[in-house]
């Protein structure tokens, strides 16, 4: 049985900021760990939010290291047939344009239209704000139904 949505953002909140502190400790000399707390800690969230809000049952996985100075994460989760092909779709305009224009343009939609639901905004922040670099991988035949998603995070620190 699925735990229900909020708690499992809860979880989310507690699993990136325990990741973030994690990290944030061995990152070196140079970098300030508050600051690498935090950027961690949101880049994780974010993604992490998105498998929790779109997975299809089953596990979520995290895989996360640093190595000189850049932390990476990989987040494989399983999303179902309809959802895969509009966030490729989703990611595809993405991917064309350049993530600080598009995430301007996305805050003055959301600002002019109450309705609108956000989409994108925390990946956009990620990419134009932190220089995130962003990748994805769909294969639905590693599993019984639905789509793997794995979604790659890289954020240098120094």
């Amino acid at each position: 049985m699925a735990e229900p949505l909020e708690l499992s953002w809860h979880h989310c909140g507690l699993t990136s900021d325990f990741i973030g502190e994690y990290f944030s400790r061995a990152c070196g000399k140079g970098i300030d760990p508050v600051d690498a707390r935090h950027s961690i800690s949101y880049m994780i969230n974010e993604i992490l939010e998105n498998a929790i809000k779109f997975r299809h049952g089953g596990d979520i996985a995290i895989h996360s290291s640093l190595e000189e100075q850049t932390f990476e994460i990989r987040i494989v989760n399983r999303i179902d047939q309809e959802t895969a092909v509009k966030f490729q779709g989703h990611l595809k305009a993405l991917l064309d344009r350049e993530p600080g224009e598009l995430l301007l343009e996305r805050i003055e939609e959301n600002a002019l239209n109450p309705d609108s639901s956000g989409s994108g905004l925390g990946l956009l922040t990620l990419m134009s704000d932190y220089e995130a670099k962003l990748g994805w991988s769909f294969a639905s035949e590693r599993v019984s139904e639905g789509v793997e998603l794995t979604t790659y995070a890289s954020l240098r620190l120094s």
